[in-house]
């Protein structure tokens, strides 16, 4: 690689180094090995189910402790709203009303998503706002036919002339229409907060990733609600805020595994995707911190079931961390009698989904206790898991380390080798998905916080192919959030409701029933 005074000057400027970048390079061209999956985790084998009554149990463990618990909720939001539109964009860009009717248009198979755009279409929390622009823009809009009609109600909601939310935050786009008026992505994130991470001086603590040019507009829809929402739920809000921080950016390359360069001739650089997040994490101190991605909320009426399992979660996590610290002092004080290093096995194997080493009763006591310090004295995360029901993303599976131990991880698909005809099958046979739905502890049994970038598999991220300007380039994303990044934590899976995953991908997942409100409810 040929580096220039002007690369190193824009290296520097992110805080990298030119060994992380040359490193970075270097593994493009060494490739980064697929995960071996062993099989899928199963309620049979990795993922716990638990009956109404533990679920009460559960529930009442949370509340008796949680009025003095320093709980934060963790909200990654800097996705864009572009994602959601991209169909959209398309008709724009492919539909001539001159030429060719909406019928006859939304005939083609390829175009079902803006048939089913176009038959929701007053359904849309944002439908009044768009179409008062459009009759302001266009007063003789009602004379025109009805492709040239979509095609402006499109533009004038997608574009720069109209609302822009092509260029939205997603988290402060319309996500639902109540009788009161519209509410945002953001503003519904406070309400299910209300529900289950506030404190006993009725505080409640929300930290947002955002990009940073967004900042002024979400504390502007803080301010905007602030007064409403801390009213109805008798809660006060403390809301914060981080960026992706720079260093943690990745150059891109070509498919030579040459460094990409713009058409000025710099060097590009890429976000290191969600796993770059961690160092946001990390910077967080608190005993329980939830995690939620930004378009993943529900309309009110829904929010009791989301917050009766939260609590679920955040109970099970508390269970865990009693057990897991009794014995880590325990440890502290003195050897463990056969008996009590037979029960902690068992806790490990059965509680923790640890798999011991085959000799571990051949170890030296020395090594024994080492090993059992080890594997529990780490961040611990319970994750909610959802019946698969083919969304596309990530899921929990049992995956074979290089020591030949199987662990229990969440594996993006991008990880996985489909064209291997076993590990394809492994992939189709998992029963759950990952909602992103985790409840966190990363205080250790002294009660000091983990450095989390400890706990990281640096060898979990994955390679992608993206375009720009028309070519071709390759990305190097950073082990994901609640993938690699978190791949040393203790983790346990729970099954949830398909009632607490309801994301908004694309538009029209906002026609969904959980996105939906009846006029009267």
């Amino acid at each position: 690689m040929n580096i220039t005074d002007k690369d190193i000057k824009l290296i520097k400027s992110k805080g990298l180094t030119v060994d992380k970048v040359l490193s970075q390079i270097e593994t493009f061209r060494n490739e980064i090995p697929f995960v071996p999956l062993r099989h899928a985790a199963t309620l049979e084998n990795g993922i716990l189910k638990f009956s109404d009554h533990y679920q009460s149990e559960l529930t009442k463990l949370y509340n008796s402790r949680s009025a003095h618990l320093d709980t934060i909720k963790f909200v990654p939001a800097s996705g864009a709203a572009s994602r959601m539109f991209k169909e959209l964009f398309r008709f724009l860009d492919n539909y001539d009303f001159k030429k060719e009717s909406l019928n006859s248009y939304t005939n083609h198979e390829k175009a079902n998503a803006i048939r089913l755009f176009l038959i929701g279409l007053e359904k849309f929390p944002f439908y009044h706002t768009v179409m008062e622009k459009v009759k302001d823009v266009y007063p003789k809009f009602e004379s025109l036919s009805e492709g040239r009609q979509l095609h402006i109600f499109v533009e004038m909601m997608l574009k720069e002339k109209g609302l822009n939310f092509g260029v939205y935050p997603k988290g402060l786009l319309p996500f639902h229409k109540y009788n009161e008026g519209i509410a945002t992505a953001f503003e519904e994130h406070l309400y299910e907060a209300a529900g289950y991470n506030t404190n006993q001086n009725g505080d409640s603590k929300l930290h947002f990733t955002i990009s940073k040019e967004h900042l002024k507009a979400f504390k502007g829809e803080f301010e905007r609600i602030k007064k409403k929402v801390e009213e109805k739920t008798n809660t006060n809000f403390q809301i914060s805020y981080s960026f992706q921080k720079p260093d943690t950016d990745t150059i891109a390359v070509d498919e030579n595994n040459e460094p990409f360069r713009a058409d000025n001739g710099c060097l590009v650089f890429r976000p290191g995707g969600h796993g770059a997040l961690i160092e946001n994490l990390d910077d967080l101190d608190a005993d329980i911190i939830y995690i939620k991605n930004i378009d993943n909320v529900v309309v009110r009426k829904y929010q009791d079931e989301v917050t009766g399992f939260k609590k679920v979660l955040a109970g099970k996590l508390l269970e865990i961390q009693d057990e897991v610290f009794r014995i880590l002092q325990a440890l502290d004080e003195k050897t463990p009698t056969e008996a009590e290093l037979t029960d902690i096995k068992k806790f490990l194997v059965q509680q923790l989904n640890v798999r011991l080493p085959l000799d571990f009763d051949k170890f030296s006591e020395k090594y024994k206790l080492q090993f059992l310090r080890e594997s529990l004295n780490r961040p611990i995360r319970v994750c909610g898991m959802v019946i698969n029901e083919g969304e596309p993303g990530g899921g929990p599976f049992w995956v074979k380390k290089e020591n030949g131990r199987l662990v229990l991880q969440i594996i993006e698909t991008a990880q996985i080798d489909k064209d291997d005809h076993r590990q394809s099958e492994i992939l189709n046979s998992a029963t759950h998905f990952n909602p992103v739905d985790l409840v966190c502890g990363v205080r250790d049994y002294k009660g000091n916080k983990f450095n989390l970038l400890d706990f990281v598999d640096p060898e979990a991220g994955f390679i992608t192919k993206k375009t720009m300007n028309g070519k071709v380039l390759k990305a190097l994303e950073l082990p994901g959030l609640w993938n690699g990044a978190m791949s040393n934590w203790i983790s346990v899976f729970v099954e949830v409701p398909l009632t607490t995953f309801n994301p908004v991908k694309t538009v029209n997942d906002l026609l969904k029933s959980a996105h939906q409100v009846t006029l009267f409810s």
